[in-house]
Parts: structure tokens; C-alpha cells; sequence
């Protein structure tokens, strides 16, 4: 993992999102608990919680949302998987479990989310 984030450091482009040992509902529940802290230690009230606000919170602050989801093995489930920020997200599923999937398949995912009309939620 770190000779392929080396490898991709500072190229333009796409952002890919490996997630190990990950929990969306304790990454929700610790940026609330942050974001109480900030808010308590302001002096501020709760009218001023925005979804902005909380996203600034998650382990993944800064980064945008998360556009597709290729979820292998024929699972059809996110499993607690960055629950926040796949809100609009495409999913894909595939019967190829993660050993397996190879170039080819990933191609096949990227052309099948090329070909998505995208509504982000309306």
C-alpha cells in the first residue's frame, strides 16, 4: 500500500478510497462527538449543525463524496461502508470476489458507471 500511495502521489485525477478496519457508523458517531466538542468549546447552539459541518468531522474531511462503489464477492450490501459519504453514490455489484478482480473488471465497472445517468439523489 504505501510503494503504490508513493507511486500516486501528486497525479492529478481520480481518487481512489481503500478503507481497512473500517466502521461508517463509528466514523458518523466520532465526528458527532468532535463536532459537540467544537461546539461546546464555541459557546455555540445547535442551530448552527450543518451536513457541511458534521462532513468536516468524518475521518475523510476534505475529501469529496464517493461516486461508485464496486462492492465484489456477489455481495449486495454496504456493509457499514462510509455510510456518509456514498449518499449519492453508483453501486456496483459483481459476483467476482476481490482476489479475482482483475483489470478487465474493473474496465467493465468504469464503463458501466460511464453509462449512468447520474441523479445524486433526485
Amino acid at each position: 500500500m504505501r510503494a503504490i500511495e508513493a507511486e500516486a502521489a501528486g497525479a492529478p485525477g481520480t481518487l481512489l478510497t481503500v478503507a481497512l478496519a473500517y466502521s461508517g457508523r463509528h466514523d458518523i458517531v466520532q465526528a458527532v462527538r468532535a463536532l459537540a466538542r467544537h461546539q461546546a468549546d464555541a459557546g455555540l447552539d445547535d442551530a448552527a449543525h450543518t451536513e457541511q459541518l458534521l462532513g468536516r468531522y468524518l475521518s475523510t474531511a476534505g475529501q469529496p463524496d464517493i461516486d461508485l462503489v464496486i462492492r465484489t464477492s456477489g455481495e449486495q450490501r454496504l456493509s457499514g461502508f462510509m455510510l456518509w459519504q456514498t449518499a449519492h453514490a453508483e453501486l456496483y455489484f459483481t459476483s467476482t470476489t476481490w482476489p479475482d478482480f482483475s483489470r478487465a473488471d474493473f474496465q467493465q465497472a468504469l464503463h458501466w458507471y460511464a453509462h449512468r445517468q447520474r441523479r445524486c439523489g433526485r
